[in-house]
């Protein structure tokens, strides 16, 4: 069976001291505190990483919404997947990965906190000199890639992207190299829709409200729809406007939109358009691993920029401000980071 996210084992403690480290756990709804928690150890076949960075994804965002319940996720729970550190103790049996390395993490999900372990599948390696922040982006790319694959772009296809936050404007880099006949996105804000435009993109659009239908913007320039509709945006809601945006036999790219909605798709309107809906995780551990690799190389290669869609950062110890800004609809809030290195604080203040 396929792999799937998983949490690592914490085990929380009322105190700090010798041994432990500190961690977000989300209590409630909108609600995330710092606790304490025993620094783990490896087990067989296990790396524990000493986290750097990790980004506040959309899809934390959700879940701290209420958005989303995933069904390995209860309260009080962790939250944070993209991921960046350095290995700092290996298991038995562990071969390839050393202490010291460099990675990137992928399916590890709750890891805002100073040290996680995993299974070394999560890993991939980076360049002791490419900056471990940006590195945590790499997490999202076997996404990106396989959206793109599953949309079967070729340069006869009109594409859009409904959405440019972080992802939407990755997915403008990748989508870019796979030269569309028009790469069209949307969004609420000028400022993403002029780094979409330095991204790829060959038309913009901005959408007045999120309950705007982007046909009513989009459509005079594009009456027949797009061969592939991408929506990059949180919740479901996405889904019944994409269908709208599709021409006759085209393909929704399920991106993002994979939250609750309480809107009703139009399962005969999809049929009579014959508009095939696919995903985007992969579905073999071998794609997974194959598109991380790729991914990264993307990104070594300077191929999908991560510096510019960076707008803030935040220390670990400040994680609830750091979710109540990214939950704000802004043009200027992108990417928040969190920096979890709090021992290196602690050593620079001492």
């Amino acid at each position: 069976m396929v792999r799937k996210m998983e949490v690592p084992d914490l085990q929380l403690v009322d105190h700090g001291g010798k041994g432990t480290q500190l961690v977000a756990v989300m209590e409630d709804i909108g609600k995330i505190d710092i606790r304490h928690a025993l620094i783990p150890k490896p087990k067989k076949n296990e790396i524990r990483v000493d986290v750097k960075w990790v980004g506040i994804c959309g899809s934390d965002l959700e879940v701290y919404r209420g958005a989303r319940t995933p069904e390995f996720l209860s309260y009080p729970m962790r939250l944070g997947h993209e991921v960046a550190g350095i290995i700092d103790a290996v298991g038995e049996d562990v071969v390839g990965l050393q202490v010291g390395d460099h990675v990137a993490l992928r399916y590890v999900w709750g890891a805002f906190a100073e040290y996680i372990t995993c299974d070394p599948f999560s890993a991939v390696v980076l360049p002791e000199s490419f900056p471990l922040m940006h590195g945590s982006m790499i997490e999202i790319s076997p996404t990106l890639l396989t959206a793109a694959e599953r949309g079967d772009i070729s340069q006869h296809k009109n594409v859009l992207i409904m959405g440019q936050g972080v992802s939407g404007l990755q997915l403008t880099q990748v989508v870019h190299l796979y030269s569309p006949k028009n790469l069209v996105v949307t969004d609420l804000f000028d400022e993403k829709l002029e780094l979409a435009k330095e991204f790829g993109a060959t038309r913009t659009y901005k959408i007045p409200t999120p309950e705007t239908p982007t046909m009513d913007v989009v459509g005079k320039d594009f009456p027949d729809g797009f061969d592939v509709v991408i929506p990059a945006l949180l919740e479901g809601d996405g889904m019944t406007d994409a269908l709208e945006c599709a021409t006759q036999d085209g393909r929704i790219v399920m991106y993002g939109s994979i939250g609750k909605t309480d809107k009703t798709m139009d399962f005969f309107k999809m049929h009579r358009k014959r508009v095939d809906i696919v995903t985007t995780e992969p579905k073999r551990d071998i794609d997974n691993h194959r598109l991380f690799v790729e991914g990264r190389d993307l990104v070594l290669n300077g191929l999908i920029n991560t510096k510019k869609t960076v707008t803030q950062v935040f220390p670990l110890e400040k994680i609830q401000e750091a979710f109540d800004l990214r939950n704000k609809r802004r043009g200027d809030v992108i990417h928040v980071m969190i920096d979890c290195d709090v021992k290196k604080k602690t050593d620079e203040n001492n």
